[in-house]
């Protein structure tokens, strides 16, 4: 197929200009393009009516051919009805044909000549073709020219040519084939150009019609049009008179309303009001300017009125509940001990009465989203009103406890007489209350609070009934309305404010636009339920609130209260502060379980309280104790039953289970209370343990040498009629007891009582105990052992008496420790006990090394006094060396140590038990074995009369060695050193 002239030559050029403007300069005359074109709504997109094709113009169309009248319903369609529309459209069809004929002549021609993109591709290579072709680029001018010598370049070059050439010629040839399509576009536009005019003349007469039709037809029905309106203003001008009619009306009906105190008419009014003041019913009103004041302030004087009464039922009737405790206890003046009384609760029949007054004002208060900030005014006036109480009834009831007698004469010293009638300042005439009359006051202060917490819970549980719990009840539709418009209420008022707040900020809703709104649209009921349910949680955070206020207040007054007597608390006896602790402790449970939360302030109070009165009871028994180990004159004494009581009473319980003991602690320790109360009144115990040292103080004083320690005693035994004093059993063993070991015991016990009592502070008693104890080891060490009660308690010597009496009393108290210990943890916490037993366990190992050198100490006077007799030996050898010894008897060095000997075993026999006493004459013996033995080992024994008298001492010393208790098991017993050295070299006399 030959290719058509290119557009660019010359001669095309040439032919073709005359007519090229002269079709541009038509266009541009009459403002068309090529776009105009393709908007033939006779040819669709898809023509190709431009294509060349074998006509050489397009026939005119008509336009506006008038389309026959449409057949009536019910007649025949035939085809000849559509002959016109088939007319308008059978030439765009025949062009149409000659196109798609065109193409499929064209394909033809092209797949026989090929493609000329194609043909390009398959002769120039793919490379030059790429987007980025860039020949600078290193990477694509390496792959365009692999060659490096010039030969070969020159060779590419060619090809380069070569490429350029075809591209071009394929090119040319595209140009060609399409070339007469434009010149064909060209004579198609000023046809249409010529359709455009005509189109615009019937423009022109079609307006003209119009014209005539507006003034012959729409005239007339426009001012009709005008009249309907006319009679619809007059109509709304009457509605608008009526409407004021009814807003006067309604405006007096609200005002007789309120001066009523109908507070829900009254309500009813002010919602419609509202509703008309929030639409467009009443805008322009001149004479309703100030309805919008006035409807505030008949709103305010509702909430005032709702308020009041509000308050009036959960508050002010309280009074008479006050006033009746109070004469009930001027009455008797005395409350029961036991707790009687306390519990105040309303019948079911009180409840529902109380219920139903409360209801109609806290369904009104709901509607004016008001119940909040009421209730917030109930929470500052219900603890007012207790502080109020509880300072009035404090003043009227000291007048009756001031006046009565005390029968405790701990702090009679201390009290403050209230002689000037009244006078004195309250808190004086509470320090000068007995504590017997201070926990009587305390029991109708309690009293008092638990019927304003009663009163304040039912209001509180009230309240939750009506808001929650309100499914039956017949107001249960009222109150689900109230609570819809309240919440929508305060958030219409938080928007009106500008501000993003809680709903515990919100002030009373000025309208009621959005609740009715958003009752009757129904357009948004997630955010209607979202904000009743936070209007809810707030009215019930706000009703919780109040009575924890009113529980912290009660808190806040008791521990004032508790606060002005504290320097006298903690110098109280044990029962009296236990009194005066269980009372609030019973409080701190009652008002803890009505608020619903803990009093920490209050708690903190008893327990600071708890604190001291432990210090002081510490500190007074450490300062007690000192004194009484400086007087000790460690002197046996008889044990009171009550001790032994004490004992008894304390570990008695040794092979039950801790939770057992958990079970009876109170019991317990109420018996223990009564035996230590018993044991530790002055006039029975500390009097006559006095006396009973002071006699055996004055008993001592009477020695004058240590070797008649035990005839002394022996001697005061047969006095008293050869009875053994009483001991003090513990486990199945008896213990000799001087008079500080008892006190140690009691002191013990009455901390165990501490400890069973105050729970709170077990590990404080613990470490109060591990204090007395270490106090008491080593003062008893620096007195005993380090001789200080030679300086103190004026003894003349420490003897082995008063060792073996010390020895008595620390393993009574080492013994004792485990048992302490296995009580006093049952009250202390799993995370102290670690620290705390380490702590005891270190005291018990010092007291049983303290036992130890004790029995070591015993052990060393043996020493020291046969080392003092040996040290004469050589002198009595040396003297039976010169002169003949005519006396058949043992010498008087051996007499003497078998006398010390044998007065030591009495009294530690008669003193210590049996494996100590052993233990302590197993290292006597080996002493005595082996000093003998190397003492008599150095003599000179040159004459034979010598040599029969060391035989019948040292025999006579085996005889003394071999009565000592001991636990050898060799036999003969307690053999040894010197049954050696007496074989050995004493042969000769033995067979004699």
């Amino acid at each position: 197929m030959d290719s058509k002239p290119s557009p660019s030559s010359g001669r095309y050029e040439n032919s073709k200009k005359p007519y090229l403007s002269k079709s541009v300069s038509d266009a541009n005359s009459h403002n068309q393009s090529l776009a105009s074109i393709l908007n033939n709504p006779h040819a669709g997109k898809s023509d190709g009516w431009w294509w060349p094709s074998n006509s050489s113009s397009l026939p005119v169309v008509p336009e506006f051919t008038p389309l026959n009248p449409l057949p009536k319903p019910g007649s025949d369609i035939a085809r000849t009805d559509f002959l016109p529309y088939i007319t308008s459209f059978s030439d765009p069809f025949a062009r149409f044909h000659d196109i798609q004929q065109h193409s499929k002549s064209s394909l033809l021609d092209d797949q026989n000549g090929e493609n000329a993109l194609v043909a390009c591709l398959r002769e120039v290579p793919s490379l030059y073709f790429k987007e980025d072709f860039q020949l600078e680029d290193g990477a694509t001018f390496k792959a365009a020219c692999p060659f490096r010598t010039t030969a070969e370049n020159l060779v590419m070059q060619e090809k380069l040519s070569q490429y350029l050439d075809v591209v071009e010629l394929h090119l040319v040839r595209e140009i060609s084939l399409r070339s007469s399509s434009f010149f064909e576009a060209q004579g198609q536009l000023e046809d249409l150009n010529s359709k455009i005019v005509e189109g615009c003349k019937r423009i022109r007469e079609l307006k003209e019609t119009i014209r005539l039709l507006d003034t012959n037809l729409v005239g007339p029905a426009r001012k009709l049009q005008e009249l309907n309106v006319k009679r619809s203003d007059l109509v709304a001008l009457q509605n608008k008179l009526k409407l004021i009619i009814y807003v006067n009306q309604a405006l007096s009906t609200l005002n007789l309303l309120v001066a009523s105190a109908d507070c829900a008419g009254a309500l009813d009014v002010t919602d419609d009001l509202q509703h008309l003041l929030d639409g467009d019913e009443l805008a322009g009103l001149h004479c309703f300017r100030h309805l919008r004041d006035e409807l505030t302030t008949s709103i305010d004087s509702i909430n005032s009125i709702l308020s009041a009464e509000f308050l009036r039922i959960t508050i002010q009737e309280t009074g008479n509940m006050d006033a009746a405790i109070t004469s009930k206890f001027k009455a008797r003046a005395t409350i029961a001990i036991n707790g009687e009384g306390h519990e105040a609760k309303l019948d079911e029949e009180e409840t529902s009465n109380f219920r139903d007054r409360l209801l109609p004002f806290v369904i009104g208060l709901l509607r004016t989203a008001k119940l909040p900030a009421v209730l917030r005014i109930y929470r500052d006036t219900l603890t007012a009103d207790m502080k109020t109480a509880i300072k009035t009834a404090v003043e009227e009831l000291l007048r009756v406890l001031v006046a009565q007698p005390s029968d405790s004469d701990f702090i009679a010293g201390e009290r403050v007489a209230d002689t000037d009638g009244g006078s004195s300042s309250l808190a004086s005439r509470l320090r000068s209350l007995a504590p017997e009359s201070f926990v009587q006051l305390l029991k109708a202060i309690f009293m008092i609070v638990q019927a304003h917490l009663v009163q304040a819970s039912e209001v509180k549980k009230t309240i939750e009934w009506i808001i929650c719990h309100l499914d039956d009840h017949y107001a249960a539709d009222s109150v689900a309305a109230a609570i819809a418009l309240g919440a929508a209420a305060a958030e219409t008022a938080s928007e009106s404010d500008g501000q993003i707040t809680t709903f515990s900020q919100f002030s009373p809703p000025s309208n009621f636009s959005r609740v009715f709104s958003i009752q009757e649209k129904g357009n948004d009921a997630t955010t209607m339920s979202n904000l009743s349910r936070n209007f809810r949680a707030d009215i019930l955070r706000e009703n919780t609130e109040a009575v924890f206020a009113a529980c912290d207040a009660a808190h806040g007054r008791w521990a004032k209260i508790l606060g002005v007597r504290a320097p006298l608390h903690s110098k109280l006896r044990l029962q009296e502060f236990l009194n005066i602790y269980n009372i609030t402790q019973e409080f701190i449970t009652a008002t803890e379980k009505i608020g619903g939360r803990l009093g920490y302030s209050i708690r903190g109070t008893i327990q600071s309280q708890a604190k001291a009165f432990v210090d002081f009871q510490h500190e007074s028994r450490m300062a007690k104790l000192k004194a009484i180990l400086d007087q000790e004159n460690w002197a046996e004494i008889d044990v009171p039953d009550e001790f032994q009581t004490i004992v008894t009473s304390l570990f008695s319980s040794k092979s039950e289970t801790s939770g057992h003991a958990d079970d009876d602690s109170a019991d317990t320790a109420t018996s223990k209370t009564e035996v230590v109360r018993n044991c530790s009144d002055p006039s029975m115990v500390d009097a006559g343990l006095l006396n009973i040292s002071h006699n055996t103080e004055q008993t001592d004083s009477t020695k004058t040498h240590p070797d008649n320690t035990a005839q002394s005693n022996d001697t005061k035994s047969r006095e008293r009629g050869r009875s053994s004093p009483r001991m003090l059993s513990f486990g199945g063993v008896a213990y000799h007891m001087v008079n500080c070991g008892l006190i140690l015991v009691k002191m013990l016990s009455e901390y165990i009582d501490m400890n069973n009592s105050l729970t709170g502070l077990s590990s404080e008693v613990v470490h109060r105990v591990v204090d007395i104890l270490k106090f008491f080891n080593t003062r008893t060490c620096q007195l005993v052992l380090g001789a200080g009660a030679m300086q103190v308690s004026g003894l003349k010597s420490i003897t082995s008496k008063h060792l073996a009496l010390t020895s008595q009393v620390i393993g009574f108290t080492y013994t004792i420790i485990p048992e302490i210990k296995r009580i006093l943890f049952l009250r202390v916490p799993e995370t102290h006990k670690g620290l705390l037993m380490l702590e005891v366990d270190r005291v018990a190992q010092d007291y049983k090394v303290h036992r130890d050198e004790i029995h070591s100490k015993l052990v060393q006077i043996m020493r020291e006094r046969l080392l003092v007799h040996l040290r004469s030996l050589p002198q009595i050898v040396e003297s039976l060396n010169r002169q003949e010894d005519t006396d058949s008897q043992p010498s008087q060095f051996a007499r003497s140590i078998t006398k010390e000997v044998g007065l030591l075993q009495r009294v530690l026999c008669r003193t210590l038990h049996e494996v100590d006493v052993q233990a302590i004459f197993r290292q006597v013996v080996i002493i005595f074995h082996s000093q003998i033995s190397e003492a008599f080992s150095r003599l000179d024994i040159s004459s034979q009369q010598a040599r029969q008298r060391a035989y019948r001492d040292v025999q006579h010393l085996l005889g003394c060695i071999r009565s000592l208790p001991s636990d050898s098991k060799s036999n003969p017993p307690n053999w040894g050193q010197l049954d050696e050295f007496l074989e050995q070299n004493f042969d000769a006399e033995a067979s004699q």
